[in-house]
């Protein structure tokens, strides 16, 4: 017996959670070296340098304490994101301004870590992709296809210096979603970009270790199981339903699964749990309608992938689907009134 509150306290510090989800994705970024070279590396490091550059700078001018908010780990979380979800080897200044957005207008102009309405790293990538967008069409070819793999002292000379001897055409290719819009818009079979796209040698690999890291992420109760099975459902939904009306113009609901930033949207990105639902109800009507609107993105859209923007327009209305989907108090009745 023990005196009241009888409620368990909650262990997981925001430093813990934060942990927890960069392990996650060390696995990831591993198999995503092994397909498309060192330039996640470099990617990573500039990534990780500017957040805290920036984070700094932000917690000066608020007049913030510096050691608590650098070592929580929430800014690192935010770098590796945005540079997983950004093509390698891009002029360093790109990822500076990435970075300037994700943390400086998405994060501390709406109060800093806790206020932010939207996800800072998508914010970060959207303004990129608006931006620069012939910069952000430049993604690596996987090694096994690549006519030139660039070494890594060749990718950070990528990065600081241009170019230099090593032409973009060797290294770089469209992604899997703009092969299949071109194709389709100018006549071709969407089954001929699907069989191609899955004969890339490591790509399926990247799928699977982003999801078992979002598997380790439901184990340890860092998330909940409603995002990521719900975001998956909407897409798998809604691209059979494409599919089924017009298999010729759209790819099936694996391709979708598989390719783009599902998983790595489903299990790290849309379950930031500052910018995502929290009601039970919530998280799956948020996920679900994030998963609809980005197949509709890939499918209809100029854009490369869906995801960055469907979480956007989803954080918007995440305020809106808390406030109508709170759960009962305890012995309340559907009525409004505490039971007897």
């Amino acid at each position: 017996m023990a005196s009241s509150p009888h409620i368990a306290l909650q262990r997981n510090s925001v430093r813990g959670v934060m942990l927890k989800v960069l392990a996650a994705l060390v696995p990831g970024i591993v198999v995503y070296a092994w397909v498309f070279g060192p330039g996640i590396w470099v990617s990573l490091l500039v990534c990780t340098a500017f957040a805290y550059f920036f984070e700094t700078l932000a917690l000066a001018m608020r007049n913030q304490p510096l050691k608590p908010f650098l070592s929580d780990g929430s800014v690192l979380v935010t770098a590796w994101l945005l540079a997983l979800s950004l093509p390698t080897m891009l002029p360093w200044w790109i990822y500076a301004v990435g970075m300037l957005f994700a943390v400086l207008v998405a994060k501390h102009l709406y109060g800093g870590l806790g206020q932010n309405l939207f996800n800072p790293a998508m914010v970060g990538y959207a303004a990129l992709i608006v931006s620069f967008p012939m910069y952000m069409n430049l993604w690596p070819a996987p090694v096994s296809v690549a006519s030139h793999a660039p070494t890594l002292q060749e990718a950070i000379d990528l990065v600081f210096a241009g170019q230099g001897a090593i032409s973009p055409d060797a290294y770089t290719t469209a992604t899997p979603m703009d092969t299949l819009r071109a194709h389709v818009r100018a006549g071709g079979e969407a089954a001929e970009v699907v069989r191609a796209s899955f004969q890339v040698i490591g790509k399926e690999a990247l799928v699977v270790t982003y999801l078992l890291g979002g598997l380790l992420l439901l184990a340890t109760r860092v998330i909940t199981w409603h995002i990521p099975v719900a975001f998956l459902a909407g897409i798998v939904a809604t691209a059979g339903v494409l599919y089924l009306l017009d298999p010729a113009r759209h790819a099936d609901p694996l391709f979708h699964l598989v390719t783009g930033s599902t998983m790595l949207g489903a299990f790290f990105i849309l379950t930031d749990p500052v910018s995502a639902s929290g009601t039970p109800r919530g998280k799956l009507i948020y996920a679900g309608l994030a998963g609809f609107i980005t197949v509709l993105i890939r499918s209809y859209g100029n854009y490369p992938d869906g995801v960055a923007f469907s979480v956007l327009l989803m954080n918007m209305a995440v305020p809106f689907i808390d406030a109508y989907t709170q759960p009962r108090v305890f012995g309340q009745t559907r009525g409004g009134r505490r039971g007897s």
